[in-house]
């Protein structure tokens, strides 16, 4: 069913329109029962700011979220100490555009049509006046603010139209004269890098961001609500780090995540095509270049940074009095492979692509909850509309998560689906992860006795029941790629069974690329 369009309004609401909101939702106790020791309310009368921090390729490689024994995040694990975590989120999508414009337009790829890194979704004339997440607390008289990577790109001309106000965008920062690592196959991209050089934290685009969150954060006026969102770089590639980082993480194999290199043979050969050509080098590639270890001490060094400068922001929301009256929520764009399934990178349907901390804190939210129920990025819209007591919206794709932020273990009624390119999908579950590819191809691992997704068990007939209620889940609308779509872009045809990468045709016997 084509969703009904939200149509931006031509005149902002006053701010006196929140007030009168929040009092109706507080009066008459909706969405909500809060129990001593367990909740902390807001200031009576006040809609709670909202502070959306998102973080670039960051996949469960959190300490609170478990996805690696060594992890160091104190930040964020504190954020989840004092909020509730999810430590079973998926993305929609495993690549950062259509991921992000599926959290702020409250839609599946599916429906929406974006799968690649182009376009920007304001170009698509069916999505030109979709009301987003940050227009629409706007419009309900929320002070926006916004700065790093939050949506993936936006043209100068449009940014005024999204948010209020624009702080620094996303970056590396400082860089080395020249690549640390050897060049990498299938281009050797600049981004592809990895490692230490001479230089200092105060040097990274990420620590200017911080900064200017911060600054923000202390002279924030108390007049009307707040929306900020801010977006970091790192963990993204290339993954620069000072030394005081890497010497967290031993210089031996005990980074390394489980591999078994025999682990693509009962994987269909349509599973490559959603990463056929690819910067991210290949798992062979980094081992024979001695790169593996430098590569995943240098991602996990990269998130404890991240996690600093999270501290940093957070900090500031404390020092500026605003933490009792602010819905904290942090979420990671995509996850990303250190080697499982014999790659790096993302674009992916497996676990380390779709999987991402997913962290909610704040008046009204469950202190020190662990929710292992599958949720989506997607109950992102929802649920703070259901957490600021706003109005809700029926043509968000999510659904609230405020059961689950009142009693974390609260079931959920679906799975969690994720979609890479037109009719690719894998549909995760409390047990189970099912994929179905554009070709009719399946797999299906048992995530709780095979966390590592080691066996496909789609061929065997003892699991038909489990495929079948799974497939059940599968998306019905399948658009196609919208006009100007570019960048890790897969097509393909079920009547002539040809696949196209990037506008390449593959054929049946390519040899897969290394």
């Amino acid at each position: 069913m084509r969703p009904k369009i939200s149509v931006l309004p031509i005149n902002p609401v006053i701010p006196v329109v929140v007030t009168i909101v929040c009092l109706t939702v507080l009066i008459s106790g909706q969405h909500w029962g809060v129990q001593a020791g367990e909740h902390s309310l807001p200031p009576s009368g006040q809609c709670p700011n909202v502070l959306m921090i998102v973080v670039d390729d960051l996949n469960a490689w959190v300490g609170c979220v478990g996805g690696h024994p060594l992890a160091q995040t104190p930040h964020m694990d504190g954020l989840a100490s004092r909020g509730t975590v999810f430590v079973n989120a998926h993305v929609q999508a495993p690549l950062c555009m259509p991921s992000r414009a599926s959290v702020l337009m409250g839609l599946r790829p599916s429906t929406t049509g974006l799968y690649g890194l182009e376009p920007w979704l304001r170009t698509v004339e069916r999505w030109q006046n979709w009301e987003t997440m940050p227009q629409y607390f706007r419009r309900h008289g929320y002070f926006t603010l916004t700065a790093g990577k939050v949506y993936h790109a936006v043209p100068p001309k449009d940014r005024e139209g999204e948010f209020d106000i624009w702080g620094p965008l996303a970056g590396v920062g400082v860089r080395p004269p020249k690549k640390l690592i050897p060049p990498t196959p299938m281009g050797n991209h600049p981004l592809m890098d990895w490692g230490v050089f001479d230089h200092r934290d105060e040097e990274k685009g990420d620590w200017h961001l911080a900064s200017w969150a911060a600054e923000r954060l202390r002279d924030m006026s108390r007049d009307r609500p707040f929306f900020m969102a801010v977006g970091f770089f790192l963990p993204h590639v290339p993954c620069y780090v000072t030394q005081r980082w890497m010497d967290l993480y031993p210089d031996d194999d005990k980074v390394l995540p489980p591999v078994r290199w025999d682990d693509r043979e009962d994987t269909p050969r349509f599973s490559w095509y959603l990463h056929w050509y690819l910067p991210e080098p290949r798992l062979r590639w980094v081992v024979e270049n001695n790169q593996w270890r430098n590569l995943v001490r240098s991602y996990l060094a990269s998130i404890s940074f991240v996690d600093s400068q999270i501290g940093r922001v957070l900090e500031a929301l404390d020092h500026a009095g605003l933490r009792e009256n602010t819905i904290v929520v942090l979420w990671g764009d995509n996850g990303y492979h250190l080697g499982e399934k014999l790659i790096t990178g993302k674009n992916t349907l497996w676990e380390p692509s779709t999987r991402v901390p997913l962290i909610f804190a704040g008046p009204k939210i469950f202190r020190g909850g662990r929710c292992v129920q599958p949720v989506e990025l997607l109950d992102i819209f929802p649920t703070l509309i259901d957490l600021c007591g706003l109005p809700p919206r029926s043509d968000l794709e999510g659904i609230s998560l405020a059961p689950q932020l009142k009693d974390p273990s609260t079931p959920r009624t679906r799975p969690a689906i994720t979609t890479h390119n037109q009719n690719n999908h894998g549909v995760r579950s409390l047990r189970w992860r099912y994929i179905r590819y554009a070709d009719g191809s399946e797999e299906l691992y048992d995530i709780e006795n095979d966390p590592h997704e080691w066996h496909n068990l789609a061929g065997d007939p003892r699991y038909q029941s489990i495929i079948e209620e799974h497939r059940r889940w599968l998306p019905q609308v399948n658009a196609p790629p919208v006009a100007g779509s570019a960048h890790r872009v897969l097509t393909y045809d079920p009547e002539t069974g040809k696949a196209t990468w990037e506008g390449k045709p593959i054929g049946a016997e390519d040899p897969i690329p290394e």
